[in-house]
C-alpha cells in the first residue's frame, strides 16, 4: 500500500523498512521496542521511526511514523512512537544537520559492554576500527525525560559512536548504511570482547596499528560505499524471503 508522498520519501521509508527487517533477521530487535530513524529527505525537519506497538518483523514503508523534532506525529497514523526513542532521536535530528539516521539497540554483547566499567576494549580487529570513535554517557534512567536529550547529544561530542552506560549503544550516521555498518561493526567487536574475556585477559593493541585500522576500515571508505554495499546484500536477503516491507 502506497501513501501521499515524494518519490524520495517513499525511498527513504523502503530503505527505512528493510533496516527493520535485517535487524530481526539479524536477532538485534527487542520485542516492540529499540528503534531506528531516518530523515525524510525536503526542506523540513521530519524523520521517520517504528510504529510503537509493531514488531520489527511487522514494520512497512507504509506504517513507519513521520514525526517532527518536537515529537508531532505529521500526516496519519494509526499508532504511536516510543517517547524513550524520540527523546534523543529527536534531539540529534534537530541540532546535528549531517545525522541524517540513528539507530539504538538492546542486543545482550552491546549491553554487556555498556555496563563494564572499562566500555569497550579496543582489543580486537572490529574494535580496531572504532577507535577514536566512542563517547559515553552516564545512566539517567529510562531515557523519557526531554532534558537528557540535550545531555545525551553533549556527552557524543561528535563522535558517530555513543554508548549509553549500564543500558545500550546508539550509532549516528550521514545515512542508513553508515549508521548500520558502525553498529555492526560494534556488536562484532562487543561480541569478541565478551568471548575475550571469558578466557583472560586482553591482548592490547599500540595506538599506532589502532589509527591505521580507523584509516583503512571500509566503513568510512567513500569509495566502497561506507557499509552501502552490506546493507544491500542484507536487503536483497530479506527481499527473497518477505517482500512485504516494501508495501
Amino acid at each position: 500500500m502506497n501513501i501521499a508522498c515524494t518519490p524520495e520519501e517513499w525511498a527513504a521509508r523502503v530503505q527505512l523498512a528493510a533496516a527493520y527487517r535485517i535487524f530481526d533477521r539479524l536477532g538485534w530487535g527487542e520485542l516492540i521496542y529499540n528503534h531506528i530513524s531516518l530523515r525524510v529527505p525536503g526542506p523540513d525537519a521530519h524523520f521517520l521511526i517504528n510504529p510503537f506497538g509493531l514488531h520489527y518483523s511487522e514494520v512497512k514503508a507504509s506504517n513507519l511514523v513521520k514525526v517532527d523534532v518536537h515529537g508531532q506525529v505529521i500526516g496519519h497514523s494509526d499508532w504511536p512512537i516510543n517517547p524513550a526513542g524520540f527523546t534523543f532521536h529527536g534531539k540529534i535530528h534537530e541540532t546535528l544537520t549531517d545525522a541524517h539516521c540513528v539507530m539504538h539497540v538492546h542486543t545482550t554483547p552491546t549491553m554487556a559492554v555498556c555496563c563494564l566499567d572499562e566500555g569497550l576494549s579496543f582489543t580486537n580487529f572490529y574494535a580496531a576500527q572504532l577507535f577514536g570513535k566512542v563517547a559515553y554517557h552516564e545512566f539517567e534512567g529510562i531515557t523519557v525525560h526531554a532534558d537528557e536529550g540535550a545531555r545525551i547529544l553533549a556527552s557524543a561530542g561528535g563522535k558517530p559512536v555513543l554508548l549509553l552506560r549500564n543500558h545500550g549503544p546508539v550509532t549516528i550516521g550521514a545515512n542508513l548504511a553508515q549508521a548500520f555498518g558502525l553498529m555492526w561493526l560494534l556488536q562484532r567487536a562487543c561480541e569478541v570482547q565478551l568471548a575475550t574475556l571469558s578466557m583472560g585477559r586482553p591482548r592490547a593493541i599500540a595506538p599506532p596499528v589502532l589509527e591505521a585500522c580507523v584509516r583503512d576500515s571500509l566503513q568510512y571508505d567513500p569509495r566502497f560505499g561506507a557499509g552501502q554495499d552490506a546493507f544491500d546484500a542484507l536487503q536483497r536477503l530479506v527481499d527473497r524471503t518477505d517482500p512485504s516491507y516494501r508495501d
